[in-house]
């Protein structure tokens, strides 16, 4: 039977005013709304009041999502829009997007992340159309090329966001352009864009003084004299991925220690220059460090964790993959150190051959520890991880074991057995 008659419905109408049930039909996701659209003339004008659309994510249907349906929801939503995902929305273009700009121009959240159809003419519409724009998803829009973020440092004043991860024919003309009329950027997402040089980062330096996260990721070119001008710029800096850019040394970590002493997260994967003595600099100045990406700095020991124990009482995510030199000696230090007891979540510690049993005894006291990687870790046994168990119940362990090699079958060949993954 249904929840509700028609003259039940009728009765809801009269008794709650047309403001009450536009506020209660705010709540409503996408598909609620469409349904309830459906119940009676009354809710379909209530559903479908743009007051109700200001916020729309179309990512569950992206497949389905083509040009018309974003021109239909503009149309509709008009100028209460306010944030609209059409992430992984292969289906959209320049077209439909121009005629998104033109009615929707309040809008402030914009992704189209993976919407590999747009080009320059979408940012061109968002420049003339969206001055309101302060978060703009262009990730893997690869067609995207200088002319867009010269478009938009002419029309969107505003922008605060900007991700053009994977546009990579963007330059340093491009990056010139953008941060002459938006000066206000406090994250930026260059991650893949391996054209850009050291000149990109120096106009970034010397634009943005608010910006507060920064990824650079595989951005081969960078070396330390670009991000150097990034720190000396930048002091508000929280965030900073450069994992891939192998170029850069010490002196990167000895300029952020001695600017940027806000920093949070710092990703510096497979930059295997940096050494103990930069770790050293950036932990006895970074004291809020909350996340630190490590893997593949092959030159750290031992040294570098007794720094962290002592000065970044808050540390919470820690990946020392690949990192050969690491003992157990420097696990104790961290197992007694500041952050450990009810800070410490994520310790990554695969391919660290040093690595025994014995560090799991130090771990056992971080009681806040949700997860440690311990692949080929070769020193690490099954009753070490039950041991460190019993004190963390909760904590997920993965970890590689070769299977016992069963005895010799009749015709005396012997079995092959793969090593296996074992998630505990």
């Amino acid at each position: 039977s249904q929840m509700f008659s028609n003259n039940d419905e009728a009765v809801i109408n009269k008794k709650l005013p047309k403001e009450l049930l536009l506020r209660i039909f705010s709540f409503l996701d996408v598909v609620t709304l469409c349904r309830c659209a459906q119940v009676s003339r009354a809710w379909n004008v209530l559903a479908l009041d743009g007051s109700n659309w200001q916020r729309i994510d179309l990512f569950d249907f992206q497949r389905d999502i083509e040009g018309r349906v974003v021109e239909n929801i503009s149309k509709r939503c008009g100028g209460f829009l306010r944030k609209l995902s059409l992430r992984g929305c292969l289906g959209v273009g320049d077209n439909a997007l121009r005629t998104f700009a033109q009615n929707c121009r309040n809008i402030e959240v914009l992704s189209l992340n993976g919407c590999t159809k747009i080009t320059d003419a979408t940012c061109t519409s968002l420049s003339k159309f969206c001055s309101k724009l302060r978060q703009l998803d262009l990730a893997s829009c690869t067609s995207i090329t200088n002319l867009s973020l010269k478009a938009l440092s002419e029309g969107c004043p505003l922008l605060e966001q900007l991700n053009i991860s994977w546009c990579d024919q963007v330059t340093k003309d491009g990056i010139q352009a953008l941060v002459r009329g938006c000066g206000g950027l406090k994250a930026l997402f260059l991650k893949g864009c391996t054209q850009l040089e050291d000149e990109a980062l120096k106009y970034i330096g010397a634009h943005c003084p608010d910006l507060v996260t920064l990824n650079l990721q595989t951005c081969l070119q960078i070396t330390d004299d670009g991000l150097i001008t990034i720190c000396r710029g930048c002091h508000k800096l929280q965030s900073l991925c450069a994992s891939g850019c192998s170029n850069i040394t010490d002196a990167i970590l000895n300029a952020l220690g001695q600017n940027c002493p806000r920093l949070r997260i710092l990703e510096v994967a497979r930059c295997s220059q940096l050494t103990d003595v930069g770790f050293t600099t950036l932990a006895r100045n970074c004291h809020e460090l909350e996340k630190m990406d490590l893997e593949e700095c092959v030159q750290i020991t031992d040294s570098t964790l007794i720094q962290l124990s002592i000065h970044c009482p808050r540390l919470q995510v820690l990946s020392l993959s690949h990192c050969e030199l690491i003992t157990d000696d420097g696990i104790r230090h961290l197992g007694n150190g500041a952050c450990a007891h009810d800070r410490l979540e994520v310790i990554e510690l695969d391919n660290c051959p040093l690595i025994t049993d014995a560090s799991l005894e130090h771990l056992k006291s971080c009681h806040s520890l949700e997860r440690i990687e311990l692949y080929d870790c070769q020193q690490i046994t099954r009753a070490g991880i039950k041991r460190l168990r019993t004190h963390l119940p909760n904590i997920k362990v993965h970890a590689y074991f070769a299977p016992v090699t069963p005895p010799p079958s009749v015709g005396g060949s012997r079995q092959r057995f793969c090593r296996c993954c074992i998630i505990l």
